[in-house]
């Protein structure tokens, strides 16, 4: 929210949305169907819940370093978001239930807590080229 008028102090509102990332590994061997109904999934926890999605990745099938539910492969997904921390636990909830996903981490990428921050504006004197040009002359005939 930002308010300026007459007598009122401009004031910027920031929201309690943070910023998080959350990657998933699916299945290797999963449909197109499938892997569209997992991210569709994960979008839509987003949308209900208030969120902002801003980036869905598919980083392709990439070795895993050990075998998860013997599996020596994974398809792995990067999804940027926006929300609070109500999402997060949903979203977080529905990819443990979903057995087409192997493993998911979520990282609260926010550097610091939102809050309400006073916005101030910093008003620069004006000063014309003539006025330094005539101040030049009077400073140098005061020096001599």
């Amino acid at each position: 929210m930002l308010r300026v008028g007459p007598g009122l102090e401009s004031v910027r509102r920031i929201t309690n949305m943070r910023k998080y990332e959350t990657i998933f590994i699916l299945q290797p061997e999963l449909s197109e169907d499938d892997i569209k109904s997992v991210t569709a999934k994960a979008q839509d926890v987003i949308s209900t819940y208030k969120g902002e999605c801003l980036r869905m990745d598919d980083w392709g099938i990439r070795k895993l370093s050990y075998p998860i539910k013997k599996s020596a492969r994974g398809r792995y997904y990067y999804l940027r978001f926006d929300g609070e921390s109500a999402l997060i636990a949903e979203l977080e909830r529905r990819l443990r239930l979903d057995d087409k996903v192997l493993r998911y981490q979520s990282v609260n990428i926010t550097d610091l807590p939102e809050r309400i921050v006073p916005e101030k504006k910093v008003e620069l004197p004006e000063v014309s080229a003539e006025e330094t040009v005539e101040e030049t002359p009077a400073a140098e005939e005061a020096a001599e």
